[in-house]
């Protein structure tokens, strides 16, 4: 979340000074900025969804007691239909080198990084609405979110900060895909 204020001209002219005539920014450098960050970000959105669902291809099915064969390609084929948008080269496959989902913790919650962006985004879009520096936004953020911790449901805790569930219209809009 925190690093959303990077891209603000507001917060930027706190800091972002030329070194010797102390001229701050100008806007149209921050625009790059920004485009620059969402520059191929439809690509990078559907790396990750396609990451997700092959993870979600994996531990969906239950393979555990299985003596059947299986077969790496066609899992990786079946996940991703839809959003296989270059023909896949023959003989590779994504998981063998896709660690996440086998090791660290990630198994079958690979999904959570795109899913940590719409909350990232939704919540910065609060601050975009009443000021990205306004007090009681903040304040709300932090005693819903930020002091409650894992003490209750995470979407318990951020429908309190933001009077509903998360959108994922704020994450497009900020990527530029809509």
């Amino acid at each position: 979340l925190m690093e959303n204020w990077c891209y603000e001209k507001e917060c930027l002219d706190l800091f972002a000074k030329h070194y010797e005539t102390g001229e701050a920014i100008p806007g149209e450098y921050i625009q790059k900025i920004k485009d620059s960050a969402n520059f191929m970000s439809g690509m990078g959105t559907i790396r990750q969804i396609s990451l997700g669902k092959i993870d979600m291809g994996w531990h969906a099915a239950d393979r555990a007691n299985s003596s059947d064969t299986i077969d790496v390609k066609a899992i990786e084929k079946d996940s991703i239909k839809g959003l296989d948008f270059y023909p896949s080269v023959k003989e590779t496959c994504t998981s063998t080198s896709f660690s996440h989902i086998f090791q660290g913790g990630y198994s079958s919650g690979y999904y959570s990084y795109k899913w940590a962006e719409v909350l990232d985004a939704d919540a910065f879009e609060a601050f975009q609405e009443h000021g990205i520096f306004d007090k009681a936004t903040a304040t709300k953020f932090k005693t819903h979110v930020l002091s409650a911790g894992g003490s209750e449901d995470p979407s318990i805790l951020y429908k309190r900060f933001r009077g509903r569930d998360a959108k994922v219209d704020a994450l497009l809009k900020r990527a530029g895909l809509v």
